[in-house]
């Protein structure tokens, strides 16, 4: 048994706007799967498909306070095209954002609802993932990160440091999830998390408890009767178990 990951949630105090201007960003479709709920996928694709993680927007009253901890970092091909985006994205409604990074290549910004994301420098790392370079989680213990998330789901662990663990589809394609050390402590639930997905014929209940051997826990979030299960990771980051498909 195992899962994977097949999409980004995001709370927004508006998804039909937020998903507007992420569907522009990313180059996506649009569509919603009822009310208070947006999904954008790329044109075409077929869920799920690691070739892309997809992003739901689900509409939430309650404010953002903090620096996400999760986020995610934009591809670009060239200094040209990192210019590019950046010019394209302040024009749909994005500003530049300065959360103590200093002087790098990379340029952060912030949605028009304040979530952070990264428009990465030109890297030939990065040049077959599609429009999302990497989902980044902000974690205490990169490799205890791996250490789950490698076994929680059939990701090929890349790379892991002190400092950073990276995976990927086993597949070698779509994004890259990276779980960077941070000294910041987790204060809050998280307004933007993982969805992963057991596959077809899988059983929910029992990768649900294989999960919580991993060092994964059972959280209520006031989700009431859901068809998927909510769980947080060994650092306390919340994230959903769908249900097989």
């Amino acid at each position: 048994m195992a899962t994977r990951l097949v999409q980004i949630n995001m709370k927004a105090r508006d998804d039909s706007a937020l998903g507007g201007f992420w569907a522009e960003a990313l180059g996506w479709g649009v569509s919603s799967e009822g009310p208070g709920v947006t999904n954008l996928e790329p044109d075409g694709f077929v869920y799920p498909d690691p070739v892309a993680v997809c992003l739901d927007l689900i509409v939430s009253p309650e404010p953002k306070t903090v620096r996400n901890r999760v986020h995610v970092d934009l591809a670009t091909t060239s200094a040209a095209h990192q210019a590019e985006v950046v010019t394209r994205l302040k024009d749909l409604g994005a500003t530049p954002a300065d959360v103590g990074q200093g002087d790098v290549p990379w340029t952060v910004m912030v949605d028009p609802e304040g979530n952070e994301f990264c428009v990465l420098d030109p890297r030939p790392l990065y040049r077959d993932t599609g429009p999302i370079a990497a989902v980044v989680v902000d974690c205490a213990d990169p490799r205890a990160m791996a250490r789950f998330w490698g076994k929680a789901m059939d990701w090929t662990l890349h790379k892991v440091t002190d400092h950073k663990a990276v995976l990927r589809s086993a597949k070698g394609v779509g994004p890259y999830l990276q779980f960077l050390r941070t000294p910041d402590v987790k204060t809050v639930w998280n307004r933007v998390h993982l969805d992963v997905r057991p596959y077809p014929g899988d059983d929910l209940e029992a990768e649900a408890a294989r999960l919580r051997t991993l060092g994964a826990t059972a959280i209520d979030l006031g989700q009431n009767d859901v068809p998927w299960t909510v769980l947080a990771d060994p650092e306390g980051n919340e994230f959903c178990l769908l249900t097989p498909g």
